[in-house]
């Protein structure tokens, strides 16, 4: 009896142990798009976005830990316009020819009833790495409809500074450096 007692308390034991493990999910490009919107003189605010992105979340809602690697491609920046996306591509902005891709490296922290309200990380953006945080306003999981697979979605903004990161285009005529950067972003579970 006592056998059995001690394997069904280890086995239950084991059993959380792995229900709050760590879990990744990659990153599904058709439904993740960060997007930006900046000032234009005062006048107009222009937005665009970028259509290829990729990466990782791993989360342990038990523990309230996680992390998200984000790889944006830069070359797919997209405003709608096709005179837009050929002036982004230049010097003065994007310098896509130096500069093709983003990242996003950071911690989810702040988990409220398993669900992490902030990321706190670092953008490279340019050759250029400083700390950004993202407000995480809405997260949530589940199953993926056709696949059976657990699906997580979440949606995250933050402002910067796009002078900090030497995109300093139209400063001289007043133009606002904040600009603000909103990601929506899907994953699926890794089997």
């Amino acid at each position: 009896m006592t056998r059995l007692l001690t394997a069904l308390v280890m086995g239950s034991l084991a059993a959380g142990t792995v229900a709050g493990a760590p879990v990744t999910y990659t990153v599904d490009p058709k439904h993740t798009y960060p997007s930006f919107a900046a000032d234009h003189m005062g006048l107009s605010v222009w937005r665009g976005k970028f259509n290829r992105t990729s990466g990782t979340v791993t989360v342990d809602r038990e523990a309230g830990t996680g992390a998200v690697q984000i790889v944006i491609d830069t070359t797919s920046v997209d405003f709608g316009l096709d005179v837009m996306n050929q002036k982004a591509a230049e010097p003065e902005l994007f310098d896509l020819a130096r500069y093709p891709q983003a990242t996003y490296s950071g911690k989810l922290v702040d988990f409220v009833d398993g669900k992490p309200t902030r990321a706190t990380g670092q953008l490279t953006f340019r050759g250029v790495t400083r700390p950004v945080d993202l407000e995480i306003r809405s997260f949530k999981c589940v199953p993926h409809p056709l696949n059976k697979r657990e699906l997580c979605g979440a949606d995250a903004v933050t402002t910067i500074k796009r002078d900090e990161y030497g995109m300093d285009a139209g400063k001289a005529y007043g133009f606002n450096m904040d600009v603000k950067l909103e990601i929506q972003v899907e994953a699926l579970r890794n089997e």
